[in-house]
């Protein structure tokens, strides 16, 4: 009798379990890490009960952020201007962040996206400091600023 002997043929699949196992570990640590992630300049915000600024999903942000030292700074997220690098906070005098907002309004509005602007000014800081930014702001021909306060 003639013997019959299996052959094992080599497995031509791709077995892509290691990968998808290495994925959901990436998604875990970056869904852990995410919400830690502080983004702009430390102001310590008042505490005020109020509502929560409606906001459009397709308008771009621009955060203008005053410290305790009536130093200022502003951030657009992705679209900040590339002279000052992208994604990071600048610091700036009034006269020069009224020129940045303008030129950011500019911009924006040749494409046709709106501009949503938001003060965060520290809880230290007097008033004629924010009322300066809002000025500058009505100057550069922003018609709507929202404030940012902290949930008590």
């Amino acid at each position: 009798m003639a013997r019959i002997r299996n052959r094992r043929k080599p497995v031509s699949e791709m077995n892509v379990v290691p990968y998808i196992d290495v994925m959901l570990v990436l998604l875990v640590i970056f869904m852990v890490t995410a919400p830690m992630l502080n983004q702009g300049v430390k102001v310590d915000l008042p505490k005020v009960s109020s509502q929560a600024l409606p906001q459009d999903n397709n308008s771009r942000v621009l955060t203008i952020s005053i410290k305790a030292d009536q130093s200022y700074y502003w951030n657009m997220g992705e679209e900040v201007d590339p002279d000052q690098g992208k994604g990071s906070e600048t610091s700036t005098e009034l006269p020069k962040l009224i020129e940045a907002v303008s030129s950011i309004l500019g911009a924006n509005s040749g494409q046709g996206k709106a501009v949503q602007v938001f003060v965060r000014g520290d809880k230290r800081v007097p008033y004629e400091a924010v009322m300066k930014v809002m000025g500058g702001l009505q100057q550069a021909g922003v018609s709507n600023v929202g404030l940012i306060t902290e949930a008590p």
